[in-house]
Order: structure tokens, then C-alpha cells, then sequence
């Protein structure tokens, strides 16, 4: 690849994706970037200066195909997802994912994209092998014979699948990176979407600032996962993307911890202690989940390094600076309002 040409990054309004239009630009020097995502360009969570930024709904075929045209590499990570409380509870809008997929494969192929990765995920992974907190990690060949998580799990494996005969049949050279819950800063930490790292910063940075002095926690807290920083889930997704490797390839970190140790950590950071309530009625997906690193290691000569504390010290410092300065943006706004009414 050149650095004049032009990559297309899709959901880029979204938090890989704005964060990858980023390190795309400032790190690796891509002068040339397309960032397309569904949102008004007001709800995006990164824009970057210099950048082509589109607001396209590419479940649609035509707006595919605008996103696609001219470029070299497409990276598409445009999904309807969330964290385990968004798709266990909205699995057909996480299957209309599928249309996204589509529909860019097939401008990617007729557009004479060279290179295209897609933005799998770690749901992929067959459900009987994740009934145990103590996981064995998930190797690559876990995900069959199949069994992923309804609804967005089965969307990713069938997506996985597009992408492997685009490959066999039309030559378009497809990567796959299988995510394991990526957390960091400048991503969804309320609403429903966000998933457990930032989730828990949230809720001890508000029994912080409340003195409520409690946290509820979903399930019993000894379900157990491994997540991903930022930063790692960028270097591997450009290796990957750049590489020879045609099969799918876990991006995820395997430091595992259950629930209960993420909340120690966020409460050793928060310089908090809290009252734990157990929620066993809540969304929690599977007893355990962990990635195997063997074959990115052998194949990449990498693996993601970033340790949780670090990364979630990072993380709740920038969650509890959007809360409190939302609070005295709110409390600012309100004499006005008064005011004005």
C-alpha cells in the first residue's frame, strides 16, 4: 500500500472506529481516509481533521457502493451491537448486521477493492465450550462445529463465511479479526450499549460522586473474560489487515478475570470500597471466555500486551472526566433555562 491511497473505514462514528480513522492517520500516515457511518456526524465520537467523513446507512446497496468507490482497503466494522444487555435482548436488529456485510462485500468486489477486513467477534465461539468460569482459552477452530451466540453471534460466523468465498471465488483478499471485548476510552460507557469495563467505571465513578456507597453487578460476579485495550485492538487489526493470513485470527488479550476482580480494579483506581448487590437476573452471556494467542503469535509475531489495570486506569479517568463535566455542563445550562422559560 501507498500512503496517498485511499482506505475506507466503516462505523467510524462508533469507538474502534473512530479510533482506528486515527491511528490510520496520525501513526501510520494515511493521508488519504474515508470514515462512513450510520450516526449524524454530531453523534460520531471522533472526527478527524482532513478526513472524507460520510453519514451512509450501508445496510443499504447504493450507499455501499458510494463508501466503496476509488478505494484500495476497506475496513468494516459497521454493526448494530452493544455490550451482553443490547444483544441479548435485540438479536434480530444485531442479524440485520448481515445487510451491511453484504452489501459491502459485493461494491468491494465490484468497486476493485484490493483488501478487506472484517470486524468479527469472539461471539462466534461455540457455546459449549464456555460453560466453565475456568475457560479454556478459545483457539481459532473452537467456532466449529457451530454454536455461537443467537442472534449477533450466528451474523458474525455467517459474515466470517461471505468473506471466505468472496475470497474463493471473486479474489478479493478478506482478513477476519475476531474481537474479544474491547474497551478504552472515547466509547459508549451508558445507554445500554456499553459493555462491562466501561459499565463498571460508570457505576463507581456515580456511587462515587453520589455516596451511595453500592454497585449492582450482574450475575454473581465470578463469570469470567479477558478484554482487549484499545490500542492493542488497532496494532492487530492493521497487522492483520496487511498480512498473507487468509483465516481468522483472534485480537484479544488473554489476561482472564472474572467480573468480580474487574470491580476490585476499577474500585482500587476509583480509591472507593462498595457494597456489591447481585443481579442474577440480568443479561451475562457465557460462564467464561478467554483468547488463545497461540497462532497470532506464530503468524504475526504478536500478541496484544496492554495490562487491565493499565488500561482501565485510562479508561475511568476518561469516563470520570465526560460524567463530571456533564453534571457541570447540566448544572450551568439550568439558571439559564429558568431563566429563559
Amino acid at each position: 500500500m501507498h500512503k496517498d491511497d485511499l482506505v475506507v473505514v466503516t462505523g467510524a462514528g462508533g469507538f474502534i472506529g473512530g479510533h482506528l480513522v486515527g491511528y490510520l492517520q496520525r501513526t501510520l500516515g494515511h493521508g488519504r481516509l474515508r470514515a462512513v457511518d450510520c450516526k449524524p456526524l454530531d453523534e460520531w465520537y471522533q472526527i478527524h481533521p482532513g478526513v472524507d467523513c460520510l453519514s451512509l446507512d450501508l445496510s443499504l446497496r447504493e450507499n455501499a457502493y458510494r463508501a466503496s468507490r476509488s478505494a484500495r482497503v476497506v475496513y468494516n466494522l459497521a454493526a448494530d451491537m452493544g455490550g451482553m444487555g443490547f444483544i441479548e435482548t435485540h438479536k434480530a436488529e444485531c442479524m440485520l448486521s448481515v445487510l451491511i456485510n453484504t452489501h459491502m462485500l459485493l461494491a468491494a468486489k465490484d468497486c476493485g477493492v484490493e483488501r478487506f477486513f472484517f470486524a468479527s467477534s469472539a461471539c462466534v465461539y461455540a457455546a459449549d465450550k464456555q460453560t466453565d468460569a475456568n475457560v479454556t482459552a478459545l483457539q481459532e477452530a473452537d467456532a466449529y462445529p457451530a454454536m455461537p451466540e443467537d442472534g449477533y453471534g450466528w451474523e458474525k460466523l455467517f459474515s466470517e463465511r461471505m468473506c471466505r468465498h468472496f475470497r474463493e471465488d471473486y479474489g478479493l483478499k478478506t482478513r477476519i479479526g475476531r474481537y474479544h471485548n474491547v474497551y478504552g476510552p472515547h466509547g459508549t460507557y451508558d445507554g445500554g450499549r456499553e459493555k462491562a469495563p466501561a459499565a463498571m467505571c460508570r457505576k463507581v465513578i456515580e456511587a462515587k460522586l453520589s455516596g451511595r456507597n453500592e454497585i449492582e453487578i450482574w450475575g454473581d460476579g465470578e463469570q469470567t473474560r479477558s478484554f482487549m485495550y484499545i490500542d492493542d485492538c488497532l496494532v492487530g487489526t492493521t497487522r492483520l489487515a496487511s498480512s498473507d493470513i487468509n483465516e481468522p485470527l483472534n485480537i484479544g488479550s488473554d489476561e482472564l478475570v472474572s467480573i468480580n476482580q474487574l470491580v476490585d480494579i476499577v474500585e482500587k483506581i476509583a480509591g472507593v470500597k462498595l457494597v456489591r448487590r447481585y443481579n442474577l437476573g440480568a443479561p451475562k452471556g457465557v460462564r467464561g471466555r478467554n483468547s488463545d494467542n497461540t497462532l497470532i503469535q506464530q503468524v504475526l509475531g504478536w500478541a496484544p500486551s496492554v495490562r487491565l489495570q493499565d488500561g482501565m486506569e485510562k479508561t475511568y479517568r476518561w469516563i470520570y472526566d465526560e460524567i463530571v463535566s456533564g453534571r457541570e455542563s447540566r448544572a450551568n445550562r439550568a439558571p439559564r433555562l429558568a431563566a429563559a422559560g
